[in-house]
């Protein structure tokens, strides 16, 4: 029997169409005022004069459009003739500001359901630079990456949890952290991970909060408790039917991880523009947010 792809493909191309129209709902230009008096109550200093939401906007675009700040200012003056009373930030506010935001993954208008979900756990690097192979490999600088780690949820490809890291911390370091994250808005029912997130702390952790462990485990592992029963159960089943874990554990789903880190790539490049580790670790999150923001618009024209 051959594969049927029961995707609705119409609606699909149709959400695909409106993440570019999304980008520019200013929506938002109705609640300017209300935003800003709320942004302004109590504040010491001379007063905002853009809201949090226009800033972001503007840090959506520029993310995927690639625009510098100098550009992004242009494109205000630009929006700005279309829209009475807009005027437009200069690039060092655009700067200063987008460095200041607080993002958050979550979307303000999506409900979180009750229902368990299951996350992808993993990491991938990202370059700090564009300088290209012909300087990497000539001047040989050492200008090191940064590592990304993200849970996904396998079911809507959306990101529930980020953290970003130099080079030389280690996958397995950030798998609570990620999933405590995720737990703080989600029921999480299984994590799937790869073997750099083996290890009896990261069972020990998921098994107090009654949580499935889809961590494939290592190789050369033997079954034995030392302390994390959870671990030795898995490696046991692993190690008698290895076909039979991961269709257990539905294993298979973890490739939505290294989906996202594909698509991410592909969407906003695979280097970073900030020079310190704030503004990378920042810019990173607003790209994120703007991934999710994509993500939704497609999934509401399309929910199955």
């Amino acid at each position: 029997m051959g594969f049927v792809d029961c995707r609705d493909w119409k609606a699909y191309n149709e959400g695909l169409v409106r993440r570019g129209e999304i980008l520019l709902d200013l929506d938002l230009m109705e609640d300017w005022e209300e935003e800003l008096e709320a942004m302004n109550r109590g504040k010491e200093g001379s007063e905002f004069k853009y809201p949090n939401s226009f800033i972001r906007l503007l840090g959506s675009i520029r993310s995927l459009f690639h625009l510098a700040f100098r550009q992004s200012e242009g494109f205000v003056r630009g929006l700005s003739k279309f829209i009475p009373g807009l005027k437009a930030p200069d690039y060092s506010t655009i700067n200063r500001r987008l460095n200041q935001l607080r993002i958050s993954l979550d979307l303000d208008y999506v409900e979180e359901g009750d229902e368990p979900i299951t996350i992808a756990v993993d990491a991938s690097g990202m370059k700090v630079s564009n300088r290209g192979d012909w300087i990497r490999w000539n001047w040989r600088p050492r200008k090191g990456y940064l590592k990304i780690h993200i849970a996904v949820d396998v079911k809507t490809n959306r990101l529930v949890a980020l953290e970003v890291t130099s080079e030389k911390v280690g996958d397995g370091c950030k798998f609570k952290p990620l999933v405590k994250a995720a737990m703080k808005r989600h029921r999480v029912f299984r994590v799937l991970a790869d073997g750099a997130h083996d290890s009896r702390e990261n069972f020990n952790f998921l098994a107090q909060n009654g949580i499935d462990p889809g961590i494939k485990v290592r190789a050369n592992s033997v079954p034995k408790s030392r302390g994390c029963p959870t671990r030795k159960q898995a490696v046991a089943e692993r190690l008698n039917n290895p076909e039979g874990w991961k269709r257990n554990h539905g294993y298979g789903l973890r490739l939505r991880a290294e989906s996202f880190f594909s698509s991410f790539k592909r969407t906003f490049g695979e280097h970073v523009t900030a020079k310190k580790f704030r503004n990378m670790a920042k810019e990173i999150a607003l790209k994120a947010f703007t991934y999710n923001l994509l993500i939704q618009t497609t999934a509401n024209l399309n929910p199955t």
